[in-house]
């Protein structure tokens, strides 16, 4: 696996994936590149996937001519262009976008509204069920990710996953919720994470196949 190393003085071994999807490995400055590689090794699932997504990610932009598919809820939804009505419409089997309006800017504005719509009641529930009080949520749009929680549990979600299956929906904000009872990846998160969503693993999988190419309306 091709891969471009970049050796500091740090104590641990870390593993990302940049915007091309080439993997990078930070390192300590004396640690062998045998042990670097049988850590890469372990590791080949997660980078798979992770590789696979942004690659998703840097499908060219839709140019908004009539027929071009767009995702909502997992399901692609062809354009229709009129010059009438809301800047955006979802019927029952296509978009409508009203050619008045900066395209771009209607996509933003009509996922943006329908995942308030959706989030909002869906953090109450995780919220309420298992004990996870959040101070404030927003919902912006970022190119590299899906959700935050901060150190004042202050929830970020990413209103791009509009366009993703409700399963992978729930699996975001149940994992930020999680993040308010532990704010690390360890084992006690992850167990919450499995009580909240017994099969929060394979929604995860599916996030990491499904084409949210956000770059479309970028």
């Amino acid at each position: 696996m091709e891969y471009k190393l970049i050796r500091s003085k740090r104590k641990t071994l870390s593993l990302q994936i940049d915007k091309n999807a080439q993997l990078l490995v930070r390192a300590p400055l004396r640690l062998s590149v045998k042990k670097i590689e049988e850590f890469i090794s372990e590791k080949q699932n997660w980078i798979g996937k992770k590789q696979e997504f942004t690659k998703q990610k840097i499908t060219p932009k839709s140019n908004y001519q009539a027929g071009d598919l767009f995702l909502f809820l997992g399901e692609n939804y062809p354009l229709k262009l009129v010059k009438i009505g809301n800047p955006l419409t979802l019927y029952d089997n296509f978009f409508q976008l009203n050619t008045q309006y900066e395209p771009a800017q209607a996509f933003h504005w009509f996922y943006k509204k329908e995942f308030a719509k959706i989030a909002l009641p869906r953090l109450e529930y995780y919220s309420q069920k298992y004990d996870l009080k959040f101070n404030k949520v927003r919902f912006k749009a970022q190119k590299t990710r899906w959700g935050s929680c901060s150190a004042k549990n202050n929830i970020n979600l990413n209103y791009l996953l509009m366009m993703s299956p409700m399963s992978i929906i729930d699996t975001i904000i149940a994992h930020e919720l999680a993040h308010i009872r532990h704010k690390n990846h360890g084992k006690n998160f992850y167990k919450l994470l499995q009580e909240m969503l017994p099969n929060y693993k394979k929604a995860d999988y599916s996030l990491g196949q499904n084409q949210l190419r956000a770059v479309f309306i970028s």
